[in-house]
């Protein structure tokens, strides 16, 4: 069994339907109902503005509400509360050159803030493996 905590990208494939866009390895670790899947409200916030305007398309799921209630009742994904505690861990992070997503910084502290593995499409995650982030990378 492991935990993990999905970025928005691995949220945004799950969404649309998009299972094309998975390795093998990230498809079985979603597929294995013994692992735990946890998202960051973060990501969450980012995936609704990203469908409000209209960069995320969805035939399936009519509103943001319905992908917040998909993500918990279809997909089992957890989503955890950020606390004073990850602003801690986000304020000593270091970030990588050309790494500006706030969003991703947030994310990257609570999985390292919760001991959680990673999984992104984003290579720039690597960067932080040195600040005891755990990161399994989904190859496209």
């Amino acid at each position: 069994m492991g935990r993990y905590l999905l970025d928005t990208n691995i949220l945004v494939f799950m969404i649309s339907g998009d299972s094309e866009s998975f390795s093998n390895e990230i498809k079985n670790i979603l597929d294995d109902f013994s692992n735990q899947l946890n998202t960051s409200v973060f990501a969450v916030s980012e995936l609704i503005q990203l469908y409000r305007i209209g960069k995320v398309k969805t035939k399936k799921y009519k509103s943001e509400a319905e992908i917040i209630e998909a993500l918990e009742k279809e997909f089992y994904i957890k989503t955890l509360p950020f606390s004073f505690e990850h602003s801690k861990i986000l304020a000593k992070l270091k970030i990588a050159d050309g790494h500006n997503d706030p969003f991703d910084h947030a994310i990257i502290s609570h999985a390292i803030a919760e001991n959680l593995i990673a999984i992104s499409s984003d290579r720039k995650f690597d960067f932080y493996t040195s600040q005891k982030l755990k990161f399994s990378f989904n190859k496209r």
